[in-house]
């Protein structure tokens, strides 16, 4: 099964698809941390990330290559954050092809999957070219994802809204 959280930033999206995937298998889950180190803020964020799972995952950091970091893994996957996870991707100058590529690939992967994405569509369009690119790429990878998962929950204010 393939679930899709999506919401806004510190819209409880991360800590509403844990429990889910932790409720939804009797094994221990791996947690996908796709977040590179970028600077005193992230790593705060991050921390306080890998303080509220604790040892209840089995955690793999890897900021590019989804499909190959978990293709070996035999239980339930969380990936999180499909927004980092992107934003890593124009980093590395990935073209979109690339980017759907990768992505396709770990949909394509049997193990239970659930994805964690920010809501970046509902503000202004804005002035900088690269976050207008981030934003409409980031609906596209938001759209596929929620036509491939069997599963899809809007997250605000800490609470869940099944869409799907």
């Amino acid at each position: 099964m393939k679930t899709l959280f999506i919401g806004g930033i510190k819209s409880g999206k991360s800590r509403l698809a844990e429990v889910f995937i932790l409720k939804s298998t009797t094994n221990k889950p791996y947690y996908l941390a796709t977040t590179e180190f970028i600077d005193q803020e992230m790593q705060q964020r991050i921390a306080s990330h890998q303080q509220r799972r604790q040892d209840k995952f089995i955690t793999i950091e890897e900021p590019l290559h989804l499909s190959r970091a978990i293709k070996d893994c035999p239980g339930a996957i969380l990936i999180e954050c499909m927004s980092m996870w992107l934003n890593n991707m124009l980093y590395h100058q990935h073209t979109d092809d690339q980017i759907f590529h990768e992505l396709t690939e770990a949909l394509a992967l049997p193990n239970d999957l659930v994805f964690v994405i920010n809501e970046v569509g509902l503000g202004v369009i804005a002035d900088n070219p690269l976050v207008r690119q981030f934003v409409d790429l980031s609906g596209r990878v938001a759209q596929l994802l929620a036509a491939q998962c069997d599963q899809v929950y809007l997250c605000s204010a800490g609470l869940k809204i099944k869409l799907k």
